[in-house]
């Protein structure tokens, strides 16, 4: 899959999935989804064109809270058979008037022959385009233009925001379902103070990345992918009241694992179910013995739904 970063002519026809697409849930992938398919199907090159940062960052200076990392977002769309990607800095684009966007980037940068886009796509200088508008421009140039219906999880439409919401009280459970997959990260294992280590209970350290948006903190029960395997796992993200951390951690405990250290690898670590809340134990005689509750319910929990 080729990135591009700068505006610069496709070198051949697209059908192009337009939108930010923070979290690539299924109401994204039907986007982009049927952009691939229209691709396939026609003989064009399945692209998506999609912002470094979410607008409402840059107009308004709003926390960045993204769902999932550029990486990840990169990686999924390749696995969806993306072909071609802009990644765009949103300051390059953000005083383009909507006729510019059409004839400009649309044309003469994508040479789009069809558009896939969301139900509440807007585009140009001040959000000023609707779907509406983008499908009645771009019939003067050709270009076939889908505007994908709202997708609903529990009777309410799935969107980026709602799921933001679950993960941040912990319902993890209902993040997955509108996500389409499993919540978590793929990051670097770091060293720890080796506590863990010390009690029986070795965890991967891994650093919570600046940018997206925070779970719940407290214990979860996790998947850990390592290598073609996959392992039970326990999970506690946040600031380690006990033993105390200037910073948010991630460290999961395999209560199953007995291979080799993974320092510095990428290992990635999915959420299940939410056990409790962090809090602060009596003492690490006390943590330890919750650690290895934890660890029994997630084994039974793990054995049951993968």
């Amino acid at each position: 899959m080729e990135i591009i970063t700068e505006l610069k002519r496709s070198s051949e026809p697209t059908s192009t999935a337009l939108g930010y697409f923070d979290g690539l849930h299924l109401g994204h992938q039907a986007v982009i989804g049927e952009a691939v398919a229209n691709g396939q199907k026609n003989s064009l090159i399945p692209t998506v064109f999609t912002l470094l940062q979410s607008p409402r960052t840059v107009l308004w200076g709003e926390e960045s809270k993204n769902i999932i990392t550029t990486e990840e977002k990169l990686s999924i769309l390749e696995k969806m058979g993306v072909q071609q990607v802009y990644l765009i800095d949103f300051n390059d684009v953000k005083d383009i008037t909507a006729d510019s966007f059409v004839k400009d980037i649309l044309c003469g940068c994508f040479s789009a022959r069809h558009i896939s886009c969301g139900f509440n796509y807007h585009f140009g200088a001040g959000a000023k385009g609707s779907g509406e508008m983008l499908e009645d421009m771009c019939r003067d140039y050709g270009i076939s233009v889908l505007a994908r219906p709202r997708i609903t999880y529990d009777e309410r439409p799935v969107s980026s925001t709602r799921i933001r919401e679950c993960i941040v009280n912990g319902d993890i459970r209902s993040a997955n379902e509108m996500l389409g997959r499993r919540y978590g990260f793929r990051l670097t294992v770091v060293h720890g103070r080796e506590l863990g280590r010390q009690w029986g209970t070795p965890t991967l350290n891994q650093i919570f990345p600046d940018g997206l948006v925070k779970p719940k903190f407290g214990a979860y029960v996790s998947v850990v992918t390592v290598g073609d395997n996959k392992y039970c796992g326990v999970t506690n993200i946040g600031l380690k009241p006990t033993v105390g951390s200037d910073k948010v951690l991630i460290e999961t405990w395999m209560p199953d694992y007995s291979g080799r250290e993974l320092y510095d690898e990428k290992t990635e670590v999915r959420l299940i179910d939410f056990i409790r809340e962090e809090r602060r134990f009596e003492d690490t005689y006390e943590l330890k013995a919750e650690i290895l509750r934890n660890g029994e319910y997630a084994r039974k929990l793990f054995k049951e739904e993968c």
